[in-house]
Protein backbone atom coordinates (compact mmCIF):
# COMPACT_ATOMS: atom_id res chain seq x y z
CA UNK A 1 0.00 0.00 0.00
CA UNK A 2 1.43 3.37 -0.99
CA UNK A 3 1.62 6.31 1.37
CA UNK A 4 -0.98 8.16 -0.64
CA UNK A 5 -3.37 5.21 -0.55
CA UNK A 6 -2.88 4.67 3.15
CA UNK A 7 -1.88 7.30 5.64
CA UNK A 8 -2.35 10.19 3.25
CA UNK A 9 -5.84 9.31 2.13
CA UNK A 10 -8.74 11.59 3.23
CA UNK A 11 -8.65 11.61 6.98
CA UNK A 12 -12.18 12.07 8.19
CA UNK A 13 -15.66 11.11 7.14
CA UNK A 14 -18.56 13.54 7.26
CA UNK A 15 -19.91 12.22 10.60
CA UNK A 16 -16.46 12.60 12.18
CA UNK A 17 -16.17 16.13 10.80
CA UNK A 18 -19.52 16.99 12.34
CA UNK A 19 -18.43 15.49 15.63
CA UNK A 20 -15.24 17.58 15.63
CA UNK A 21 -17.24 20.73 14.91
CA UNK A 22 -19.78 20.01 17.63
CA UNK A 23 -17.40 18.88 20.38
CA UNK A 24 -16.00 22.34 21.23
CA UNK A 25 -19.56 23.60 21.68
CA UNK A 26 -20.79 20.58 23.65
CA UNK A 27 -17.81 20.85 26.02
CA UNK A 28 -17.44 24.62 26.38
CA UNK A 29 -21.08 25.75 26.52
CA UNK A 30 -22.13 23.55 29.49
CA UNK A 31 -18.86 24.40 31.27
CA UNK A 32 -19.42 28.12 30.69
CA UNK A 33 -23.05 27.92 31.87
CA UNK A 34 -21.99 26.12 35.04
CA UNK A 35 -18.93 28.23 35.83
CA UNK A 36 -20.36 31.66 35.07
CA UNK A 37 -24.03 30.94 35.59
CA UNK A 38 -23.96 29.04 38.88
CA UNK A 39 -20.47 28.78 40.36
CA UNK A 40 -19.34 32.39 40.08
CA UNK A 41 -20.18 35.49 42.06
CA UNK A 42 -19.46 38.21 39.49
CA UNK A 43 -18.91 40.93 42.07
CA UNK A 44 -16.36 38.73 43.86
CA UNK A 45 -14.75 37.83 40.53
CA UNK A 46 -14.33 41.51 39.72
CA UNK A 47 -12.95 42.21 43.19
CA UNK A 48 -10.44 39.36 42.92
CA UNK A 49 -9.27 40.67 39.56
CA UNK A 50 -8.80 44.20 40.92
CA UNK A 51 -6.79 42.86 43.85
CA UNK A 52 -4.39 41.01 41.54
CA UNK A 53 -1.01 42.37 40.49
CA UNK A 54 -2.15 42.83 36.91
CA UNK A 55 1.03 44.53 35.58
CA UNK A 56 3.05 41.49 36.72
CA UNK A 57 0.45 39.11 35.33
CA UNK A 58 0.36 40.77 31.90
CA UNK A 59 4.16 41.04 31.71
CA UNK A 60 4.74 37.37 32.53
CA UNK A 61 1.87 36.23 30.28
CA UNK A 62 3.35 38.19 27.37
CA UNK A 63 6.73 36.50 27.96
CA UNK A 64 4.92 33.16 28.18
CA UNK A 65 3.18 33.74 24.84
CA UNK A 66 6.33 34.81 23.01
CA UNK A 67 8.46 31.98 24.42
CA UNK A 68 5.97 29.24 23.65
CA UNK A 69 4.96 30.67 20.26
CA UNK A 70 8.57 30.69 19.06
CA UNK A 71 9.40 27.38 20.79
CA UNK A 72 6.51 25.53 19.17
CA UNK A 73 7.18 27.06 15.75
CA UNK A 74 10.85 26.04 15.88
CA UNK A 75 10.28 22.53 17.26
CA UNK A 76 7.52 21.75 14.76
CA UNK A 77 9.67 23.10 11.94
CA UNK A 78 12.56 20.92 13.14
CA UNK A 79 10.29 17.87 13.24
CA UNK A 80 9.11 18.46 9.66
CA UNK A 81 12.71 19.00 8.52
CA UNK A 82 13.93 15.79 10.18
CA UNK A 83 11.13 13.44 9.24
CA UNK A 84 9.57 14.83 6.05
CA UNK A 85 11.39 17.57 4.14
CA UNK A 86 13.55 20.62 4.96
CA UNK A 87 11.48 23.74 5.64
CA UNK A 88 12.68 27.33 6.21
CA UNK A 89 12.27 28.39 9.84
CA UNK A 90 11.02 31.84 8.88
CA UNK A 91 8.25 30.26 6.81
CA UNK A 92 7.19 28.02 9.69
CA UNK A 93 7.07 31.02 12.06
CA UNK A 94 4.92 32.90 9.53
CA UNK A 95 2.61 29.91 9.21
CA UNK A 96 2.26 29.63 12.97
CA UNK A 97 1.58 33.35 13.19
CA UNK A 98 -1.15 33.13 10.59
CA UNK A 99 -2.65 30.11 12.35
CA UNK A 100 -2.88 32.11 15.60
CA UNK A 101 -5.54 34.34 14.07
CA UNK A 102 -7.35 31.44 12.41
CA UNK A 103 -7.48 29.55 15.71
CA UNK A 104 -8.02 32.46 18.10
CA UNK A 105 -11.21 30.84 19.38
CA UNK A 106 -10.96 27.22 18.19
CA UNK A 107 -7.37 26.17 18.77
CA UNK A 108 -7.80 22.85 16.98
CA UNK A 109 -8.94 24.67 13.85
CA UNK A 110 -5.79 26.80 13.99
CA UNK A 111 -3.63 23.69 14.25
CA UNK A 112 -5.44 22.18 11.28
CA UNK A 113 -4.79 25.32 9.22
CA UNK A 114 -1.12 25.26 10.25
CA UNK A 115 -0.73 21.62 9.19
CA UNK A 116 -2.49 22.31 5.91
CA UNK A 117 -0.15 25.24 5.27
CA UNK A 118 2.88 23.02 5.85
CA UNK A 119 1.83 20.73 3.01
CA UNK A 120 3.03 23.37 0.55
CA UNK A 121 6.54 22.14 1.39
CA UNK A 122 5.55 18.47 0.96
CA UNK A 123 2.75 18.24 -1.64
CA UNK A 124 0.75 15.03 -1.45
CA UNK A 125 2.24 14.02 1.91
CA UNK A 126 -0.38 15.28 4.32
CA UNK A 127 -0.18 12.12 6.44
CA UNK A 128 3.58 12.46 6.80
CA UNK A 129 3.22 16.08 7.87
CA UNK A 130 0.59 15.15 10.46
CA UNK A 131 2.81 12.37 11.81
CA UNK A 132 5.81 14.72 12.04
CA UNK A 133 3.85 17.48 13.80
CA UNK A 134 2.62 14.83 16.22
CA UNK A 135 6.16 14.09 17.39
CA UNK A 136 6.39 17.27 19.55
CA UNK A 137 2.89 16.64 20.93
CA UNK A 138 3.78 13.08 22.01
CA UNK A 139 7.22 14.13 23.28
CA UNK A 140 5.68 16.82 25.45
CA UNK A 141 3.11 14.34 26.76
CA UNK A 142 5.88 11.93 27.78
CA UNK A 143 7.83 14.68 29.53
CA UNK A 144 4.69 15.72 31.42
CA UNK A 145 4.26 12.10 32.52
CA UNK A 146 7.85 12.04 33.81
CA UNK A 147 7.24 15.36 35.54
CA UNK A 148 4.10 14.15 37.33
CA UNK A 149 5.77 10.84 38.27
CA UNK A 150 8.75 12.60 39.84
CA UNK A 151 6.66 15.24 41.62
CA UNK A 152 4.27 12.64 43.05
CA UNK A 153 6.98 11.42 45.40
CA UNK A 154 7.37 14.90 46.90
CA UNK A 155 3.71 15.81 47.38
CA UNK A 156 2.37 16.39 50.88
CA UNK A 157 0.41 13.32 51.97
CA UNK A 158 1.93 11.09 49.30
CA UNK A 159 -0.22 8.88 47.06
CA UNK A 160 -3.02 8.56 49.63
CA UNK A 161 -3.69 12.31 49.56
CA UNK A 162 -3.13 12.71 45.82
CA UNK A 163 -5.03 9.85 44.22
CA UNK A 164 -5.93 11.95 41.19
CA UNK A 165 -2.26 12.49 40.33
CA UNK A 166 -1.42 8.85 41.09
CA UNK A 167 -4.26 7.64 38.88
CA UNK A 168 -3.20 9.88 36.00
CA UNK A 169 0.39 8.65 36.31
CA UNK A 170 -0.76 5.01 36.29
CA UNK A 171 -2.89 5.56 33.18
CA UNK A 172 -0.02 7.40 31.49
CA UNK A 173 2.52 4.66 32.08
CA UNK A 174 0.01 2.05 30.93
CA UNK A 175 -0.36 3.94 27.64
CA UNK A 176 3.42 4.18 27.26
CA UNK A 177 3.72 0.42 27.86
CA UNK A 178 1.18 -0.28 25.11
CA UNK A 179 3.05 1.97 22.66
CA UNK A 180 6.41 0.35 23.46
CA UNK A 181 4.93 -3.15 22.99
CA UNK A 182 3.40 -2.12 19.67
CA UNK A 183 6.71 -0.72 18.45
CA UNK A 184 8.57 -3.83 19.62
CA UNK A 185 6.16 -6.53 18.48
CA UNK A 186 3.80 -4.74 16.07
CA UNK A 187 5.77 -5.59 12.89
CA UNK A 188 5.39 -9.32 13.69
CA UNK A 189 1.58 -9.05 13.95
CA UNK A 190 0.02 -9.37 10.51
CA UNK A 191 -3.00 -7.13 11.14
CA UNK A 192 -0.66 -4.39 12.40
CA UNK A 193 2.22 -4.86 9.95
CA UNK A 194 -0.03 -4.61 6.87
CA UNK A 195 -1.71 -1.39 8.01
CA UNK A 196 -0.50 2.15 7.41
CA UNK A 197 -0.14 2.48 11.18
CA UNK A 198 2.14 -0.55 11.23
CA UNK A 199 4.27 0.91 8.45
CA UNK A 200 4.76 4.02 10.57
CA UNK A 201 5.62 1.94 13.64
CA UNK A 202 8.28 0.07 11.69
CA UNK A 203 10.11 3.33 11.13
CA UNK A 204 10.03 4.50 14.76
CA UNK A 205 13.45 4.91 16.36
CA UNK A 206 13.26 6.17 19.93
CA UNK A 207 16.82 7.49 19.76
CA UNK A 208 15.72 10.04 17.15
CA UNK A 209 13.21 11.41 19.65
CA UNK A 210 15.78 12.20 22.37
CA UNK A 211 16.46 15.79 21.18
CA UNK A 212 12.73 16.52 21.32
CA UNK A 213 12.48 15.10 24.84
CA UNK A 214 15.42 17.23 25.97
CA UNK A 215 13.83 20.32 24.44
CA UNK A 216 10.56 19.73 26.27
CA UNK A 217 12.30 19.13 29.59
CA UNK A 218 13.60 22.70 29.32
CA UNK A 219 10.24 24.00 28.14
CA UNK A 220 8.36 22.23 30.95
CA UNK A 221 10.73 23.73 33.51
CA UNK A 222 10.12 27.20 32.11
CA UNK A 223 6.39 26.53 32.11
CA UNK A 224 6.37 25.74 35.85
CA UNK A 225 8.19 29.00 36.61
CA UNK A 226 5.84 31.05 34.42
CA UNK A 227 2.70 29.41 35.81
CA UNK A 228 3.87 30.03 39.36
CA UNK A 229 4.59 33.69 38.63
CA UNK A 230 1.22 34.36 36.99
CA UNK A 231 -0.83 32.48 39.61
CA UNK A 232 1.06 34.25 42.42
CA UNK A 233 0.05 37.58 40.91
CA UNK A 234 -3.55 36.64 41.80
CA UNK A 235 -2.55 35.63 45.33
CA UNK A 236 -2.61 31.90 44.51
CA UNK A 237 0.55 30.47 46.04
CA UNK A 238 1.14 26.90 44.88
CA UNK A 239 4.18 24.90 46.07
CA UNK A 240 6.63 23.97 43.32
CA UNK A 241 6.06 20.22 43.55
CA UNK A 242 2.28 20.59 43.65
CA UNK A 243 2.40 22.74 40.53
CA UNK A 244 4.71 20.28 38.76
CA UNK A 245 2.44 17.35 39.64
CA UNK A 246 -0.83 19.00 38.67
CA UNK A 247 0.10 20.89 35.50
CA UNK A 248 -0.14 17.59 33.54
CA UNK A 249 -3.69 17.07 34.88
CA UNK A 250 -4.56 20.65 33.98
CA UNK A 251 -3.19 20.20 30.46
CA UNK A 252 -5.06 16.93 30.00
CA UNK A 253 -8.31 18.83 30.56
CA UNK A 254 -7.23 21.74 28.35
CA UNK A 255 -6.28 19.43 25.49
CA UNK A 256 -9.97 18.67 24.94
CA UNK A 257 -11.67 20.59 22.12
CA UNK A 258 -13.27 23.79 23.39
CA UNK A 259 -13.96 27.40 22.48
CA UNK A 260 -10.72 29.11 23.42
CA UNK A 261 -10.58 27.00 26.65
CA UNK A 262 -13.34 29.16 28.15
CA UNK A 263 -15.17 27.15 30.77
CA UNK A 264 -12.74 24.23 30.67
CA UNK A 265 -9.77 26.20 32.04
CA UNK A 266 -11.84 27.63 34.88
CA UNK A 267 -13.20 24.19 35.84
CA UNK A 268 -9.74 22.61 35.55
CA UNK A 269 -8.12 25.19 37.83
CA UNK A 270 -10.88 24.86 40.43
CA UNK A 271 -10.60 21.07 40.32
CA UNK A 272 -6.81 20.77 40.32
CA UNK A 273 -5.84 23.60 42.68
CA UNK A 274 -8.73 24.01 45.10
CA UNK A 275 -6.34 23.46 48.05
CA UNK A 276 -4.35 26.57 47.17
CA UNK A 277 -6.94 29.26 46.54
CA UNK A 278 -10.58 30.23 46.88
CA UNK A 279 -12.98 29.21 44.08
CA UNK A 280 -13.59 32.80 42.92
CA UNK A 281 -9.86 33.50 43.06
CA UNK A 282 -9.07 30.50 40.83
CA UNK A 283 -11.89 31.28 38.40
CA UNK A 284 -10.81 34.93 38.15
CA UNK A 285 -7.24 33.88 37.36
CA UNK A 286 -8.30 31.32 34.75
CA UNK A 287 -10.78 33.70 33.10
CA UNK A 288 -8.26 36.54 32.82
CA UNK A 289 -5.69 34.06 31.47
CA UNK A 290 -8.10 32.89 28.76
CA UNK A 291 -9.04 36.44 27.81
CA UNK A 292 -5.41 37.58 27.69
CA UNK A 293 -4.36 34.67 25.48
CA UNK A 294 -7.30 35.35 23.16
CA UNK A 295 -6.17 38.97 22.73
CA UNK A 296 -2.52 37.96 22.27
CA UNK A 297 -3.46 35.31 19.69
CA UNK A 298 -5.35 37.91 17.68
CA UNK A 299 -2.47 40.41 17.93
CA UNK A 300 0.10 37.83 16.81
CA UNK A 301 -2.21 36.80 14.00
CA UNK A 302 -2.61 40.40 12.84
CA UNK A 303 1.18 40.67 12.56
CA UNK A 304 1.00 37.80 10.07
CA UNK A 305 -2.34 38.85 8.56
CA UNK A 306 -1.44 38.11 4.89
CA UNK A 307 -0.43 34.57 5.83
CA UNK A 308 -3.55 34.16 7.95
CA UNK A 309 -5.76 35.16 5.00
CA UNK A 310 -3.92 32.67 2.78
CA UNK A 311 -4.50 29.91 5.33
CA UNK A 312 -8.20 30.72 5.57
CA UNK A 313 -8.45 30.57 1.76
CA UNK A 314 -6.60 27.22 1.70
CA UNK A 315 -8.91 25.78 4.35
CA UNK A 316 -12.00 26.88 2.45
CA UNK A 317 -10.63 25.42 -0.81
CA UNK A 318 -9.82 22.12 0.89
CA UNK A 319 -13.32 21.84 2.32
CA UNK A 320 -15.01 22.94 -0.90
CA UNK A 321 -13.16 20.35 -2.99
CA UNK A 322 -13.52 17.55 -0.44
CA UNK A 323 -9.74 17.24 -0.08
CA UNK A 324 -8.18 15.70 3.01
CA UNK A 325 -8.37 18.19 5.84
CA UNK A 326 -6.49 17.65 9.11
CA UNK A 327 -8.60 18.33 12.19
CA UNK A 328 -6.74 17.13 15.29
CA UNK A 329 -9.14 16.20 18.07
CA UNK A 330 -6.68 16.95 20.88
CA UNK A 331 -4.32 19.90 21.09
CA UNK A 332 -1.32 20.71 23.24
CA UNK A 333 -2.40 23.41 25.71
CA UNK A 334 1.14 24.62 26.32
CA UNK A 335 0.92 25.93 22.76
CA UNK A 336 -1.57 28.69 23.67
Amino acid sequence: MSEREGYDSPLVSTPRQRLRHLLPWTISVPALIYVFGFATDWSTLYARTRQADLPLFFAVTLIDKLVFFLAWALIQGESISRFVTPVPRRSVIALRGGAELVGAVNHGFGNAAFILGLTQFAPGRLGSVIAATGVPFLSHGFVLLLQASLALGFLKGGIAANRDVAGAVAVGWSAVTVVVLLVRFGPSLRFVAHSSFGQRLAGVRFRRLLPFLGFFVLLASADIVLQRATSSSFGIHIPWWALAARIPLLYTALSLPSLGNFGTRELAWVTCFSDFGARDQLIAYAFVTNTTFLVLNVLVGVLFLPRALELIAEVRRARATGAAFPEPLLTDPSDP
